[in-house]
């Protein structure tokens, strides 16, 4: 059973910033006080762990996209 449903839509927005899952990581750090490392965020794209409410739109903000284009709620 996959732990969220937003992993392949955030892995394909962090590819076309041309940013890696460190630099991703970094960003949220210093833009939204949130603490993830790269391996934490392989696994959020990989569905592996779940996606705070807070952490959701956090990379909502970073990649200037909706939580529900993230949740594929708007496609």
């Amino acid at each position: 059973m996959k732990a969220n449903i937003c992993g392949n839509k955030i892995r394909e927005l962090r590819v076309q910033n041309k940013m890696d899952q460190v630099e991703l990581a970094a960003e949220l750090s210093v833009e939204y006080d949130i603490k993830l490392d790269q391996s934490d965020i392989s696994e959020i794209e990989r569905r592996v762990r779940g996606v705070k409410d807070f952490e959701l739109l956090a990379f909502a903000k970073t990649f200037n996209v909706s939580t529900d284009f993230l949740l594929g709620l708007d496609e």
